[in-house]
């Protein structure tokens, strides 16, 4: 059984950090393809960033510069390493994993999720 375990988020001010943590379990790591998600209340979930099983790593525009996405295959856990935080990054982060070595920026391109874990950035 596939499971995503996230860590990390927190409360922070403004300019700030947070390294976010998916755990992964129940597939080999590395064969999938796996994403960060976020979603702010009252609002869609929006694609964060996304790497391949080729370690190819795409950003969206509004974390382009800011966060930098890595990965431990020996402790199958996945990072987001998020700086410069404004209050527009609040909202839940969520882990998610695809069976296929390539990735899309569509939820319904992935078939694992985890629970979240929420981003407060105040101003």
């Amino acid at each position: 059984q596939v499971q995503l375990v996230e860590s990390g988020g927190g409360s922070v001010q403004a300019g700030g950090s947070l390294r976010l943590s998916c755990a992964v379990s129940g597939y080999t790591y590395g064969t999938y393809c796996m994403a960060w998600f976020r979603q702010a209340a009252g609002k869609q979930r929006e694609w964060v960033s996304s790497i391949g099983s080729d370690g190819k790593i795409h950003y969206s525009d509004a974390v382009q510069d800011r966060s930098t996405v890595s990965q431990d295959n020996a402790k199958n856990t996945l990072y987001l390493q998020m700086n410069s935080l404004k209050p527009e990054d609040t909202g839940m982060y969520y882990c998610a994993a695809a069976r296929a070595g390539y990735c899309s920026s569509a939820t319904e391109w992935y078939q694992y999720w985890g629970q979240g874990t929420q981003v407060t950035v105040s101003s």
